[in-house]
């Protein structure tokens, strides 16, 4: 699959690069994104609810009432659950929801996505591009010259960049990954997926 490298004013550079195959051509495998989707999401759960059962609810534990003769039931202790203020019956506890999936089921969850933007036309690639100082403004102008400043855009640096990534940290809809951190969640979720040029090659290696 070929792509036009363009830059950041929106215009073809002349330049094409290929995409492999083997990332972007792949079938989409559905079942195997729901289940890595389903593990990020599950890793970002803190975790941390808690609630108290009967055994850890302060309150005496003097006997209410008769055993017999008072026509309801039998009730031993104010800590019972089926009293107000009483203790939980199976309540949440500290876990941790994380499961684990094989290596192999992510590759696959992350070509299948790319595979999906590609039939989309939802990827373009631009030539690379750094910035002096962090400007916000600077960012939004490359996405509107892209004709993306509507849209949900994840974009894809080689490697890290400070300036870049303080750029578009106060955006709700862009986000800026490096190719090491992309991951199949980011790639269905956002609409757009802006590629740089240097980390076109990386993708051979997913």
């Amino acid at each position: 699959m070929e792509l036009a490298v363009l830059n950041t004013s929106g215009s073809d550079t002349g330049r094409k690069v290929t995409l492999p195959a083997s990332v972007f051509g792949a079938e989409p495998n559905e079942h195997a994104v729901y289940l890595v989707v389903k593990q990020y999401l599950a890793n970002q759960r803190q975790g941390t609810h808690k609630s108290k059962e009967r055994a850890e609810i302060a309150g005496s534990t003097k006997k209410l009432k008769k055993q017999k003769g008072t026509g309801t039931a039998r009730a031993g202790s104010i800590k019972s659950p089926v009293f107000r203020g009483g203790g939980r019956i199976f309540g949440p506890k500290p876990r941790d929801y994380g499961f684990k999936l094989n290596k192999k089921v992510k590759q696959l969850a992350k070509r299948s996505a790319l595979s999906a933007k590609a039939t989309e036309a939802s990827i373009a690639v631009v030539e690379d591009f750094a910035f002096d100082a962090p400007k916000t403004k600077d960012f939004v102008s490359i996405l509107n010259n892209l004709s993306l400043g509507e849209k949900k855009t994840l974009v894809v640096l080689a490697n890290d960049d400070k300036n870049i990534f303080l750029s578009s940290r106060n955006l709700s809809k862009s986000k800026v990954v490096t190719i090491d951190s992309l991951n199949t969640y980011d790639i269905i979720h956002y609409d757009q997926l802006v590629v740089c040029e240097g980390s076109v090659e990386k993708f051979a290696n997913f």
